[in-house]
C-alpha cells in the first residue's frame, strides 16, 4: 500500500495473475475430481452387473481366536 492507503499497481497486478492462477487450478481439480467420480460410478455399475464370486471368494477371514468354539 502507498501513503494514500491504495494498493499500487504493481502489487494489484501480482493479485490479479494469483487469483488467475489460482481459479485455473480450482477448475483443473474440479474437472479432475469429476472424472474420477464418473470413472468410479461406471466401476460401480460394471461390478453390479458382473456375476456373482463364488462363496469362497466373498468369505472373510476369520481370525478368532477359537475358531471350534462358537
Amino acid at each position: 500500500m502507498n501513503s494514500r492507503g491504495k494498493i499500487s499497481r504493481g502489487k494489484a497486478e501480482r493479485k490479479a495473475a494469483r487469483n488467475a492462477r489460482l481459479s485455473a487450478a480450482l477448475r483443473e481439480n474440479l474437472k479432475r475430481r469429476k472424472a474420477q467420480a464418473r470413472g468410479r460410478a461406471e466401476q460401480k455399475s460394471e461390478d453390479e452387473t458382473a456375476p456373482a464370486n463364488t462363496a469362497a471368494e466373498t468369505q472373510t477371514p476369520d481370525f478368532r481366536r477359537n475358531r471350534g468354539r462358537d
